[in-house]
């Protein structure tokens, strides 16, 4: 599968540059040696590593770390340049000749270092390894002092932020209020609301419509399209809405790739990709404060829950069934509006401001599904998302409508503040 290619070079780029090898074209393997890797994609790589397939963090957590990866990434890169941008943080003392490759590893690696103090020793590895491509010297040791100096500066911002505090969701028993969902029952992620923001200035501005009265047509509606679509044992979904659903819902998502392919697609330089990579993350991470404050707001019941419990809501066009589970296991946080729309309607508006341009295309491939899909546009992705959560079983209509603005919302405060060019 396509994805899986240029996933497998760039992993091996990064390979190459640890062992400090160069790959050679056939014809001109005497004459001219391939371009060095991407250093910013290559410990985009190692985040994930550390973030994810090790520390398992959740994706509004991970959300956090990737924000404070790439945000201290970014202000290294920008300053060895000059500062072309405008800095997230701060703009270290840097020369042109430092070495970008140093200050990004440098950088990426305090930051994990802090959060995943418990991986040190496989952080470490991976640092050596980066610096063991690099020619020891006055430009190796300058990109390593802007690079620390990039992730001190973050990780003292993001100090006491809020993170991982013990605040709990509000759970009620009347119709409509929300009951922690199965399978696990569990409180988590509601910290996530309290989270001091990255750039704007009050998550709380950005609000949705609430969700319709229970005894209304309109919630009826809602309710049915989910109970029909998202049922694990559906007989109206699609096999292409099934794949659909289970593609955007793998945890170990599909944007991380599209973001990564975008960059290599469009031979991004490091400049260029640590900006993409932190105008993405740093959005993401504010617009997912907004949307879990308004998820608190509202604390409406899931369909996981709603379902069962229909012959309580006071609807006559609604119907109970005890025994109706979705496609996908729900999220333990409480409906209205979709904190996947939003995460996912973010991370697409702020590509689209980007490049320019909404008609980008791209794939990806999850081990979910199974599958790799392909979309010729931002748009269209944001659209099937959209969609793909309500076939999963986890989200009515209006939640994943309104979540799909309300991240577009936050993303362009974000970005009309930070990351512009410096006049």
């Amino acid at each position: 599968m396509a994805h899986r290619v240029r996933f497998g070079r760039l992993l091996g780029a990064a390979v190459v540059a640890a062992l400090g090898l160069t790959t050679l074209t056939p014809t001109a393997a005497s004459a001219r040696p391939a371009a060095p890797p991407n250093a910013v994609l290559t410990w985009n790589i190692h985040a994930q590593t550390a973030i994810f397939e090790v520390a398992r963090q959740s994706p509004t957590a991970g959300a956090r770390s990737f924000a404070m990866v790439q945000g201290a990434v970014y202000d290294a890169v920008n300053a060895i340049a000059g500062t072309p941008y405008e800095p997230y943080l701060v703009a270290p003392p840097a020369h042109r000749r430092d070495s970008v490759p140093a200050a990004v590893a440098a950088a990426a690696h305090r930051v994990l270092l802090s959060l995943f103090p418990a991986q040190a020793d496989a952080l470490r590895a991976r640092y050596d390894e980066a610096l063991a491509a690099i020619p020891d010297g006055r430009a190796e040791r300058g990109g390593i002092r802007v690079g620390e100096a990039a992730a001190a500066a973050m990780i003292a911002a993001r100090r006491d932020d809020g993170a991982f505090s013990d605040v709990t969701w509000p759970v009620g028993t009347a119709p409509g209020a929300y009951r922690l969902t199965p399978p696990g029952f569990v409180q988590a992620g509601a910290w996530y609301a309290f989270l001091k923001p990255f750039a704007v200035e009050n998550p709380a501005v950005y609000r949705v419509p609430g969700p319709p009265p229970l005894a209304g047509a309109d919630y009826a509606r809602q309710l049915n399209e989910v109970q029909a679509l998202g049922s694990a044992t559906s007989t109206t979904r699609t096999t292409d809405q099934t794949e659909a659903a289970k593609w955007w819902d793998d945890l170990r998502q599909v944007e991380w790739y599209i973001k990564r392919d975008l960059a290599t697609d469009h031979g991004l330089s490091q400049l260029e990709t640590a900006r993409m990579l932190a105008m993405v993350d740093v959005s993401t991470a504010d617009a997912l404060i907004s949307c879990y404050q308004q998820k608190r707001h509202w604390s409406l019941w899931r369909p996981v829950t709603a379902i069962p419990l229909a012959d309580i809501d006071g609807n006559p066009a609604t119907v109970a069934d005890p025994a109706w589970t979705p496609l996908r296991v729900t999220a333990p946080s409480p409906e209205w509006p979709s904190g996947h729309a939003c995460y996912t309607s973010s991370i697409m508006t702020a590509l689209r401001k980007y490049f320019g341009r909404d008609d980008l295309s791209f794939s990806a491939y999850s081990a979910e599904s199974g599958t790799t899909r392909h979309f010729g546009s931002l748009s269209s992705a944001r659209a099937e998302l959209i969609e793909a959560r309500i076939w999963a079983g986890v989200h009515y209509r209006g939640a994943t409508v309104h979540g799909d603005r309300l991240g577009e919302k936050v993303t362009r405060e974000v970005l009309a503040k930070e990351f512009g060019r410096r006049h």
